[in-house]
């Protein structure tokens, strides 16, 4: 199986429990793993062949910014199906940190797969 990957998408966003949270942008890191069949773009050299990063890139930054969850669970999840219903991705994994949310921690977060890995 191909993979397309993106890590370390920064994107501000309203995300958490606490009323304070509530009332300010935090910073969440997005990592993206997705199954691609990349060997036809790589033949024909095409953007139009394959996966486009920069696209997806675009739709999540916009969906997060604009977004207002409380748990990263729900952030994740959405994240996902976005992937796979707007992208035509069969497996799609996501990593949503959430850096500093705990003292002493450098990270939290959480991953989720969803979808069939192809091969």
């Amino acid at each position: 199986m191909d993979k397309i990957f993106l890590d370390e998408l920064k994107i501000d966003t309203i995300i958490g429990i606490w009323d304070w949270e509530r009332k300010i942008r935090q910073t969440v890191v997005i990592d993206l793993e997705m199954s691609a069949d990349i060997a036809r773009a790589a033949a024909t050299d095409s953007v139009e062949d394959t996966l486009n990063y920069k696209s997806v890139a675009k739709r999540i930054q916009r969906f997060v910014g604009d977004s207002s969850f409380q748990l990263v669970e729900t952030l994740a999840e959405r994240i996902a199906g976005i992937i796979r219903d707007e992208f035509d991705v069969a497996w799609v994994k996501v990593r949503v940190h959430k850096p500093g949310a705990i003292r002493g921690s450098k990270d939290v977060g959480v991953e989720i797969e969803r979808g069939e890995q192809p091969g």
